[in-house]
């Protein structure tokens, strides 16, 4: 083995674009396009291999770790890029597969690219799951907006309380329409309870999952917060897996993108809204736990429940946590928008995660370990 040559990987559905560079220079010694198939990669790999030791990159996207693990399970060190963090020069108008291949292998032997973490297959069709039932809820949502939006369409809007109640319901059944409007009306109905009884089959899926290893430990600590019941702690255990790939609570709030952007320069700042990078879907559900730090703290009977059993510093943690949530919400709100208040109080509840987390790792649960399952 001669040296080390850094590989950029170009990776598409049917094919990747492979370019090598050695230690120094600024032209690939090697250039070629592979199927993506796990034959035709290994060959390649293989032969490059004979002659370099490698080190390899590509961007997350559409095709996943698969090639990651490929490569991985054959000895050679390749790292999955974070699409939005690969630096840019403002003057590139010109975007080829022969390009960002090149740029990749570059940028990494520069040392400037920032890599993704790469969940096991066992973390990653935990998290298949419980994002299923994202796609789910906004499958019931999308229906719903169906069959009202059919029924005002002609003239039979709903007055009578809230959408979607039990009242609401049984007046939807008792519509009465005409010729291919009644045909219309019922698909549309019927496609909106078929999605129900699938989201609630997914639920069901992800609640058991939560009573298993390595997840029902740590989720049992995440639900002794306020706003956090299981769904939710699901998603962030998914989502997020090794707490310990956070050093400190503010780079967990600045991956799910919950702090502020700031534009400063010289004696001037300028802060403007959070930057909304990172894992948005972890985000949205720490903003929707954050709207029940808005009411004084106590403890009701559901989480009464689910403290029950739990050690007695992460009951007090959450005690912490709804004293000082809430002096947050009701400070931020005096002088800023109640959305803007919730937001923050989002950003610090993921502090309290992360302190809440990292116990858990100190203790050894298998949940939190990059290589549980």
């Amino acid at each position: 083995m001669e040296s080390i040559a850094y590989v950029g990987l170009d990776v598409h559905q049917e094919d990747v674009k492979v370019a090598v560079f050695e230690q120094t220079g600024e032209t690939p010694v090697v250039e070629t396009l592979v199927s993506n198939t796990e034959d035709r990669v290994r060959t390649v790999v293989r032969k490059l291999s004979k002659r370099w030791e490698l080190r390899c990159c590509y961007e997350a996207g559409g095709c996943g770790y698969v090639l990651q693990r490929w490569l991985a399970s054959m000895g050679i060190a390749c790292v999955v890029i974070a699409p939005s963090l690969v630096p840019k020069k403002p003057g590139e108008r010109v975007k080829t597969d022969r390009r960002d291949a090149r740029k990749l292998a570059l940028l990494l032997r520069a040392g400037m690219l920032t890599e993704v973490h790469v969940p096991s297959p066992e973390q990653e069709r935990g998290r298949g799951l419980v994002r299923l039932r994202e796609v789910m809820r906004r499958e019931v949502l999308r229906s719903r907006h169906y069959v009202l939006k059919f029924l005002q369409y002609r003239g039979l809007a709903y007055r009578d309380g809230k959408n979607w109640t039990q009242r609401h319901w049984d007046y939807l059944r008792r519509v009465q329409l005409d010729g291919l409007d009644a045909v219309t009306y019922r698909e549309l109905l019927t496609l909106l309870e078929f999605k129900l009884d699938g989201l609630k089959r997914v639920e069901a899926q992800v609640a058991q999952l939560s009573t298993e290893e390595p997840y029902r430990e740590v989720v049992s600590r995440l639900r002794c917060y306020r706003g956090i019941e299981t769904l939710t702690a699901m998603v962030v255990v998914s989502e997020l897996w090794d707490i310990r790939r956070f050093p400190t609570a503010e780079s967990l709030m600045s991956y799910l993108g919950l702090v502020p952007s700031e534009d400063s320069s010289g004696g001037r700042q300028h802060r403007g809204s959070i930057t909304k990078t990172g894992n948005a879907y972890c985000r949205r559900v720490l903003v929707e736990a954050a709207w029940h730090y808005r009411w004084a703290p106590r403890t009701g009977i559901r989480l009464k429940q689910r403290q029950r059993g739990q050690a007695p510093e992460t009951i007090k943690r959450s005690w912490k946590a709804q004293y000082r949530l809430h002096a947050k919400y009701w400070r931020v709100s005096r002088h800023s928008e109640k959305r803007k208040a919730a937001v923050a109080v989002a950003r610090e509840l993921a502090g309290f995660i992360w302190a809440e987390m990292h116990a858990a790792a100190r203790e050894s649960v298998p949940a939190v370990t990059s290589d549980a399952a």
